[in-house]
This record gives structure tokens, sequence and C-alpha cells, in this order.
């Protein structure tokens, strides 16, 4: 496969389902549409955590979670093991950064990057302490904003991402040029749909807000029980403050914000075009992770639901299957060895033990039928959660308390937990037995919680953190965090 240029564009907090291409009725995103007609879409691929500091640090070194040791989004990558960058930069590649990274702040060579330009890392060096605290989960007032603020209108995150693909498409007619001698990879990170869920009103009118779809398992009734969701609830508190005309709102907002940010990649592409780099760029698209949305009464990340551990995964460009759906699971993780594949660098011996597979073989039909891993021991977490797929299954594991699984073919809506029948006792038993032959659930919970434990001590303990308390969302670059 011919050696080319990779743009890789990472959003935030974008659910898999709210993508034209993947069948939504309701949302426009007519760049992403085209992106995924010229080239493949992965319909399950999945973040290797839902919440932003730890699923960034598995795309960087393409390792599980629990291998890099970056938990939450407190314990950030600062070079625990190295990134994909470092092993392009090693081999002459120039490699760049444009917005949202979320790693500790360090010179870009620390981080795998020959350039940062308008880079997003935790908040002053030291991030979400709070959601090191999980031995008695607090309560995250701050939460309870996102229903009354969201609307029409501007936010620091939509002029950041502006000023994201500013950068971008200036990068690309002034930078790119000087790099031709080899192919170069440019990792371009957006922060929408991410809350606050304020969309610019010429997105945000173009969902009326007694149109947009009514959460699924939204009412009390309906929604599902389980200590794991129960406790998150308790602290992740968005769902209290919203009364039906917000639940509207919010989603009218999120789908605005997903169509800006649409709007914003189309400029990038638009941009390749005019360049005439195209035909010698092969682009993928993702997310960090995903959103619940509302459904089941959950906002934010932080389960293993589809719509917040789902995310979007499409790739096009010189050699890529055109017009696909592949199916195979796939992960934050597999963009390592495809920056590696798709550059035309050598694979350094030392990553032998990695997970991952290039993307560009997955499409390819050239990757056995795998299982992948997901993990979660972050804000709202009680207690450990794992996640694999296996076939049509999804096996979702809890430390101390009922496991949950799923047939996502028969059930793409997640209502019917299949843990709770006798029948499905031996898919059961095969899932567990494939969860532990990448990890051990208990071993890992017991790690992450010293390694927690050891980092609220060296900032000054559970008492001052929690009178500190924490702010909603990492600023850009610029401006401060509020904490609450």
């Amino acid at each position: 496969m011919k050696p080319a240029n990779l743009l890789f564009i990472l959003s935030d907090e974008h659910s898999k389902k709210v993508l034209g291409c993947a069948g939504h009725p309701m949302i426009r995103t007519p760049n992403l549409d085209a992106l995924a007609a010229r080239g493949t879409r992965f319909g399950n691929a999945y973040t290797n955590c839902p919440i932003c500091v730890p699923a960034r640090a598995s795309f960087a070194t393409g390792r599980y979670v629990h291998q890099v040791r970056c938990w939450d989004n407190a314990i950030a990558y600062e070079g625990q093991a190295p990134a994909w960058g470092h092993r392009l930069m090693e081999q002459g590649h120039h490699v760049a950064s444009i917005g949202k990274l979320h790693y500790k702040e360090s010179k870009p060579e620390a981080n795998g990057f020959d350039e940062e330009i308008l880079p997003l890392h935790i908040v002053n060096g030291v991030g979400d302490l709070l959601g090191l605290i999980r031995d008695e989960l607090p309560r995250r007032t701050g939460s309870l904003k996102l229903g009354p603020e969201a609307g029409p209108g501007e936010s620091e995150y939509t002029r950041y991402d502006r000023s994201i693909a500013d950068e971008t498409v200036k990068w690309l007619k002034h930078s790119a040029p000087a790099h031709r001698d080899k192919p170069w990879a440019l990792y371009v990170g957006f922060v929408c749909p991410h809350f606050p869920l304020i969309a610019p009103p010429q997105f945000f009118d173009l969902y009326p807000e007694a149109q947009v779809p009514w959460p699924d398992q939204y009412e009390p009734d309906q929604r599902p029980r389980h200590p794991f969701l129960d406790a998150l609830r308790q602290c992740m508190c968005f769902d209290e403050a919203f009364d039906p005309d917000m639940v509207r709102r919010a989603i009218a907002a999120y789908f605005g914000l997903v169509s800006f940010l649409d709007d914003n990649i189309g400029r990038i592409l638009r941009a390749l075009e005019e360049t005439g780099l195209a035909e010698s760029t092969r682009v993928v698209y993702s997310s960090d992770h995903g959103d619940n949305l509302g459904a089941r009464g959950l906002w934010g990340k932080s389960t293993m639901y589809e719509e917040s551990a789902g995310i979007p995964m499409i790739m096009a460009g010189p050699e890529v299957p055109t017009g696909r759906t592949c199916d195979t699971p796939v992960t934050l993780a597999d963009g390592f060895p495809t920056f590696i594949h798709a550059l035309g660098a050598t694979p350094d011996p030392r990553d032998r033990d990695l997970p991952g597979a290039s993307l560009l073989d997955i499409a390819h039909g050239n990757t056995p039928q795998r299982s992948i891993l997901s993990e979660y021991h972050a804000a709202g977490a009680i207690t450990a959660s794992y996640m694999i797929r296996h076939g049509n299954y999804k096996y979702v594991h809890y430390v101390g308390m009922p496991p949950m699984l799923f047939d996502l073919q028969a059930d793409s809506h997640e209502r019917r937990d299949l843990a709770r029948e006798s029948a499905y006792k031996g898919i059961l038993s095969e899932c567990e037995r494939l969860l532990r032959k990448v990890v051990d659930p208990e071993v890992v919970d017991k790690l992450a919680r010293s390694d927690q434990q050891a980092h609220i001590e060296k900032n000054g303990g559970k008492a001052a953190i929690l009178k500190k308390g924490t702010f909603r969302y990492s600023p850009p670059p610029g401006a401060k965090a509020a904490y609450y």
C-alpha cells in the first residue's frame, strides 16, 4: 500500500448514533456523510474509555487504559509509553497537532509532536481531581447547569472550534507544502459537540424543538436500575434540573453542535481539495467517546451503553474501500498502528504487544474476527466497569456487581439485559472468559484505586479536593475554569 499523509480529526462527545450516514433520521451531517460515501465507515467503533483523558491516552499510545494507567481526567498522558507521533518523528515524518489534546501540558516533543497549535490540556496541569474520589462519590452540582443553559448562542467552545478550523486550513495551505519529502501526520482535535449545549443559532435553528426525538427509556419508570447506574446518577446529577422543554432544547442544541462540527470539518476537507492534497492524504474522523443524550435518564458519558461508549469512525482516501460499512469492532487504540501503516513507517519491534490493528487492514478485511475492550475507572464510578464486544453480544462486567449482556443485533437499544436470563448463562460465561484473557478486572480495579489514592495525597488530600470542588469542562486556551 502506497504511503500517504494522514489527517486524523477527533471530536469530543459525538454519539455514533447522531450521524446521517449511520441512519439518523434527522441530523444533518453532509460533510461526514460525503466522507463515508467515498470511504469506509466502521459501524462497531468504540472508545477505550468513555471519558476524555483516558480515551486520549489510549489513542496516543495504542494501549488499553489499564496498560498506560491514565485512569481518569486527572492522571493524563505525559509520555508513560511512546505515542504514535514519537515513532513517526523518529523516522523523519513531520507530526503536527491543532486543538484539543487533553494531555498533561508539556513540550510538544514530549507528547509526540513537532508542533502543537492552540493546544488544550488538562486544567492547570492537574485536571479533575474530584474524579479521583470514588470510595464515596461526591455530588457534582455543576452538572445541574446542563439543562437550564441549553439553547442557541455562542460559547467558549464554539469560538475555539472556529479557531481550530481556521488554523487547520492555514496549516494545509502554508505549512504542508514544506513537508513534501515524507508523508506528514496532522491531528486536529475539536471540542464540539461536548457541552455546554449552546449551539450557534444558524445550526440550532435546523432542529425545531418540537420535532427532535424524545430520549429512549427516559421516563423514570422506564430507566434501567443497576447499582452502578444508580450511583452514577446521584453523582452526575445532570437530569435533576431538567424539565420536558429543557430536554428537547438540549437535544436540539446537541444536534446543532454536531452540524456545526460537520461544517467545520467541511471547511478542512475543502481546503484539502483546494490545495491539491486530497489525492495524497487519507482522512480519519472519530470522537473520543459519545454522549448518553438523555437515554435512560443519563447525560454525558461514563457508561458502556452504545450512546456513550460507541463512537463514529470513518476513513477515506487513497486505497481505502469506498462506500463500505465495516462491521469488525474497532477502537481508538487502532489509531497507533494506523498512523504507522498509513505513512509507510517501519513498525517498531517494541510495539509488538499493542492490542490494536491498522484500520487500513481492517477496512480491507485483512484482520480476523476480534474482541475489543473498553473500561472505566473515573468520575461517578463506584466500581470498575469493563466492556467487550463478542460477535453480536456486548458484555459489561462490574467488579462486585451484577454484569450486563446485550444482543446488539436483536436489541440495538439495549433494552433487554440478557444477563438476568438463565438461557444465556453459557454466553455470559464465555464473555467473561474472553474478558479475563485481556484483563484481570479485580486486580486492575485495585491498581486504579491505589494510583488514584496516591494522586489524592499528592494533591493535598481528600478534604482539600472536596473543598475546592471542580469545573464542568476544560476551558480552551486563554480562558479560566470556573469551579463549583
